[in-house]
């Protein structure tokens, strides 16, 4: 499973950045740092709060500061459609 996330990880590298208000579970799960449960966290917060940069991905419960330095070149945030 890990093998998987790294190859997804690496192709999405290749192909841009993952919009962290639109990304689905997979992409968001292909980030270092994240798994499943927090990128289902990530969707429930985005689902109230529309992220206006990448720093606010940090606000999300169990994704810290660490996380989104870690992924920050391949983090983006489109603009909020709220």
């Amino acid at each position: 499973m890990k093998i998987l996330a790294m190859i997804f990880l690496g192709v999405s590298l290749l192909l841009g950045a993952v919009d962290i208000n639109t990304a689905d579970v997979k992409e968001l799960s292909g980030l270092s740092g994240v798994g499943a449960k927090k990128a289902d966290a990530i969707i429930e917060f985005r689902a109230e709060n529309c992220f206006k940069s990448i720093d606010e991905l940090a606000k999300v419960k169990g994704i810290g500061k660490k996380t989104v330095e870690k992924n920050r070149d391949n983090l983006t945030a489109s603009a909020c459609k709220k």
